[in-house]
């Protein structure tokens, strides 16, 4: 055989091209009630985002309902997503300080059908300070979400996966996340401060488990920007999977310029580059955690 066939670039297209097939093949299954997600990690910079949309528009492709709640001000995953989120649009602030009724600030995006988005608009940097003086301001947003839930359950057309993208602090955004949800999505990168975050983190959902949320559990850890030419994120994974056989993932997402490049142009990566390594392995990402909770 020639040496080109064996050279790591065409071992790598050979390896896409059999995932793709095989991705073809794959009936993403429905959950039997809604999950609830926040996508979190109180460090930043680990691709929480960018898992948040790509799984979320993943699912949706697979034919799924799926809801993004934005609450992170900086509302990146409303702009991956494609939704208007300047000018006097209504949003996740309205929602946690007027009561404003999810199902009026919600909005469809539309690169994908199936997806929908609760936007961050730029008035939700100062809900935090807002919130203080709130009843109940720790479950505001679970709520309007159950509300939002029962609406859509009576109307015949129930949401299948809700993602909240929240804040990298723990603040009352992040608050009204963790009480909102029923289970906790972990990114993690590859490198050598993530098990400290994680510890961080896993203590720190303990705290709110005991006295805002009792049912929230952790259900899946993803590694993402993930090198496999480096030791240090095999190691990585390694641990985090020895520590967590049940919860993480065995699909890693591969560090990828195309991935950083989608939100530029108000896409995530499912859309905008729907052939390349990014997008098959959010495919597989989404498909495996439909499959680890299929029957919850």
């Amino acid at each position: 055989m020639s040496d080109a066939f064996e050279s790591p670039i065409a071992r790598q297209i050979a390896v896409l091209t059999a995932k793709k097939r095989a991705l073809k093949t794959v009936k993403t299954p429905r959950p039997a009630t809604t999950r609830i997600f926040t996508v979190s990690n109180q460090k930043g910079g680990v691709g929480k985002t960018t898992t948040t949309v790509n799984i979320a528009a993943a699912l949706a492709q697979a034919g799924l309902k799926v809801l993004v709640i934005d609450i992170d001000p900086q509302g990146n995953a409303s702009t991956a997503l494609n939704v208007d989120r300047q000018g006097d649009v209504a949003g996740t602030y309205e929602v946690l300080i007027d009561a404003v009724p999810l199902a009026d600030v919600v909005q469809t995006s539309p690169d994908i059908a199936g997806l929908e988005c609760c936007p961050a608009t730029l008035n939700l940097a100062g809900a935090e300070i807002e919130l203080v003086d709130v009843e109940q301001r720790e479950t505001r947003l679970r709520e309007a979400l159950t509300t939002y839930l029962g609406e859509r359950e009576a109307a015949s057309d129930p949401l299948d996966y809700v993602f909240i993208d929240c804040p990298p602090s723990l603040g009352l955004l992040t608050m009204n996340a963790f009480a909102a949800a029923k289970e906790v999505l972990i990114p993690i990168q590859g490198e050598y401060y993530a098990l400290e975050g994680l510890s961080q983190l896993l203590n720190s959902i303990n705290r709110l488990r005991e006295y805002l949320n009792p049912n929230l559990q952790v259900s899946a850890i993803l590694m993402t920007m993930f090198d496999r030419r480096t030791n240090l994120s095999r190691e990585v994974a390694d641990e985090v999977r020895q520590h967590f056989p049940e919860q993480t993932l065995s699909t890693v997402i591969p560090r990828s310029v195309r991935i950083s490049e989608a939100p530029s142009y108000s896409q995530t990566i499912i859309t905008y580059d729907p052939e390349g390594t990014g997008a098959v392995a959010y495919r597989e990402a989404a498909n495996e955690l439909a499959n680890q909770g299929a029957h919850r």
